[in-house]
């Protein structure tokens, strides 16, 4: 049996398997096409031009902007590493985890988007610690798996190094620590 392929988060970010959007539509935004490459979805004000991620259905974030015309944007797959640190700790829901397995530390990256110039958090791919990473350097942005069970393979995004290889990257599931 075929499992469903499903992203933690609903309209974060393109099916990694079809580039297309992977939640509802936002505003006049179109979403990505099939066979595009892996993006952040974010939302794009039709007042003031702010961006947003993650994306926004109803109205402008930007303080004293009323728009409420959102369209939905790909936003940058690369950027600019900006902080980093460790997670040692097991994160809450929706993030999966058999809480009868050790917790294995994960490094956290905060990339500032090329275009965009706005930051965001996301785990570093599997393989990838604090050792490896340094601010300023290259990130870009790959798929992953971070949990699967009998039916549900559950996508999501990673940070990588420009220049160096994720292991599990592409979804091959090593975030997961089940």
């Amino acid at each position: 049996m075929a499992r469903t392929r499903k992203p933690v988060v609903p309209g974060w970010f393109t099916d990694t398997e079809t580039g297309t959007d992977t939640g509802p539509s936002t505003g006049t935004g179109a979403g990505t096409a099939p066979g595009t490459d892996f993006r952040l979805l974010g939302t794009r004000c039709g007042t003031c031009g702010a961006v947003f991620f993650p994306r926004e259905d109803f109205f402008c974030r930007s303080p004293g902007c009323d728009g409420t015309e959102l369209a939905q944007v790909p936003l940058s797959r690369r950027g600019t590493v900006w902080s980093y640190t460790d997670g040692r700790y097991r994160p809450p829901p929706p993030y999966l985890s058999d809480p009868g397995v050790p917790w294995q530390p994960r490094a956290l990256v905060a990339v500032e988007l090329a275009a965009e110039r706005m930051v965001v958090l996301g785990q570093a791919a599997p393989g990838v610690t604090v050792a490896d990473l340094r601010v300023g350097m290259t990130a870009e942005l790959v798929p992953g798996v971070l949990g699967e069970d009998a039916e549900t393979v559950w996508t999501t995004w990673w940070w990588q190094p420009v220049g160096t290889a994720a292991a599990g990257a592409g979804g091959a599931g090593g975030g997961r620590d089940r």
